[in-house]
């Protein structure tokens, strides 16, 4: 077996001839223990190989291995002693059953993720320079992400690029490239040449449908595996493409004369490019920072497979057919899953034992404690992020930007949709030059109230935050999430007015005539603020969370 990350399905047991764990052999040690009494008599319990070989080469009972000179085989123990080392053994093997459950529910072994030796490096184009505007230094390799399934190798593209007179520190890591491009020099946006400029390099991969890389056979097994195992290993989104960004780092860190070993990596993308980081940070702390757009972030009923959100759905829209809408973490694998004899518990089953891994909103803690940075755009009318109504009153904290009318397929955007918006540069160039760059706004809070046929919406933002504009946007009685009219009824163009600031609260403020047949209203604002660097102006926007009130007349 070709060392690497062919062990992460089952990242307990290690290659032929290596120790294994306690775990993986309790039933071996208290067998032995029962059948043979002639045990250790004095120990200290660090680590058991349970069938390790005398100098003959006869296999032999376990042997505790502590310090030297405190094992002696062959005394025969008191019953006191023999008690000892059955609680002892017990305990162990009872933490140790807890870590192996924790262990294997482990998609990553990152051990082995951050291992340069099992890339299996291939060059295709060794460092050379190019010019240009800013002159760089180039690589293209590909490398062993790992096996995909037992015997079957994933290996994928990487191009490297950093300054042509010095080392990159830290790197914009992106997955949105296709093969016929990465095997061409890169050709230099301005916010690359910024970057550049500064001392931050490029990691390209490629995060795509696997027939786009000519690997659709590949592809079709792995939606077949999936579908009948629910073992997210065997699910490309789950595991190939997170691995993948995250070995491009190993790869890349592993090129000690032209990255060095600490900077920041900053992802950013859209769809499976923006859900692929926002699920690879959560397990890879070398990761600092991701932009995502129309892409899932949190864990709503309807990802979880929850029988009470579903029955509401379709008793509202029926039973319908979209790839996306309703599913965990992109499309919709229920119907699949379920023709090939999974029942529903093994749905929710999966979901409760998966979304701990994938979803950001359940990360929030440990992502902060790390200090990333992140920022979303969902997108209001988008298949892939189709609960905004449960985001928005769930998780108010996560920085949003809600680009109206926008999502996959939404062609037109609103008529009065912030096209210059810069986020995505702006977001970088403050990640990777804080002491050059302001921060971006963060999010506001928001307070509405039913009165005399209005509703009055407030925003304030921290003091001090900078925000120079406000503009609200709204619906009434917008289809439930999840739903094909979710998709399809859009924000109409007269629904969207400038809000006012009232420099004596520090909000700002709007009011909105209600129609008097409708049960609910959702709203959202966008502010903006202009972040400037080395010259230029960047127009940022940052919304308020989403949110649904029902039109009562009481306080929301």
């Amino acid at each position: 077996m070709e060392p690497g990350l062919a062990n992460q399905r089952h990242p307990v047991v290690r290659e032929a001839g290596a120790a294994r764990g306690i775990s993986a052999s309790w039933h071996a040690w208290v067998t032995w223990l029962r059948d043979k009494p002639m045990v250790v008599a004095r120990m200290s319990l660090v680590h058991a190989d349970p069938l390790q070989s005398n100098k003959t080469g006869e296999k032999q009972g376990p042997v505790l291995v502590g310090k030297p000179d405190t094992v002696e085989q062959g005394t025969m123990m008191r019953t006191g002693y023999f008690r000892a080392v059955i609680g002892t053994v017990l305990a162990v093997v009872a933490l140790s059953a807890g870590s192996d459950a924790a262990e294997k529910k482990r998609l990553f072994d990152m051990q082995e993720i951050r291992n340069p030796r099992s890339l299996a490096v291939k060059v295709l184009q060794d460092w050379h320079r190019v010019n240009g505007p800013v002159p760089t230094r180039q690589k293209l390799v590909t490398i062993r992400v790992g096996e995909i399934w037992p015997g079957r190798e994933y290996r994928m593209p990487v191009r490297m690029v950093v300054p042509a007179n010095r080392k990159a520190r830290g790197f914009h890591l992106t997955g949105g490239n296709t093969l016929r491009r990465l095997e061409r020099d890169t050709r230099l946006t301005r916010l690359d040449q910024d970057l550049l400029r500064g001392g931050v390099g490029l990691v390209y991969t490629v995060v795509q449908v696997l027939a786009q890389s000519g690997l659709g056979e590949m592809g079709r097994e792995s939606e077949a595996r999936f579908a009948r195992s629910l073992d997210p290993h065997d699910k490309i989104q789950y595991w190939a493409w997170p691995a993948t960004m995250m070995r491009a780092i190993t790869a890349a860190h592993a090129e000690t004369g032209h990255f060095e070993s600490k900077g920041r990596v900053a992802m950013s993308g859209g769809s499976k490019n923006g859900a692929t980081p926002s699920m690879a940070i959560i397990h890879d702390e070398r990761m600092t920072a991701v932009f995502a757009s129309v892409s899932p972030i949190w864990d709503s009923p309807l990802r979880l497979c929850d029988r009470k959100a579903w029955d509401e759905l379709e008793a509202v829209a029926g039973r319908f057919r979209n790839r996306f809408l309703g599913g965990h973490f992109g499309p919709n694998f229920n119907r699949e899953a379920l023709a090939a004899g999974r029942s529903w518990a093994d749905l929710q089953n999966f979901a409760a034992e998966t979304s701990d891994a994938v979803f950001v909103s359940r990360n929030l803690k440990q992502l902060r404690a790390r200090k990333v940075d992140m920022l979303f755009h969902p997108g209001t009318h988008d298949f892939v992020a189709f609960d905004l109504a449960w985001g928005g009153a769930h998780h108010k904290d996560i920085p949003i930007y809600l680009g109206a009318n926008t999502g996959h397929g939404q062609r037109k955007g609103h008529p009065k949709l912030e096209r210059g918006q810069q986020n995505r540069i702006a977001f970088l160039l403050r990640h990777f030059f804080p002491e050059q760059v302001e921060p971006l706004l963060p999010s506001p809070a928001v307070a509405q109230e039913v009165v005399d046929g209005r509703l009055k919406a407030w925003v304030r933002f921290p003091a001090g935050a900078g925000e120079e504009s406000g503009r609200i946007w709204w619906m009434f009685d917008r289809p439930i999430d999840g739903s094909p009219g979710y998709l399809s009824r859009l924000i109409p163009d007269d629904q969207s007015i400038e809000m006012k600031f009232d420099s004596t609260t520090k909000t700002w403020h709007a009011s909105i005539p209600l129609d008097p047949k409708a049960s609910r209203i959702d709203f959202f604002s966008n502010h903006r603020k202009v972040i400037r660097y080395r010259g230029a102006r960047h127009a940022t926007y940052v919304s308020s969370p989403y949110t649904r009130a029902t039109l009562r007349g009481e306080k929301q």
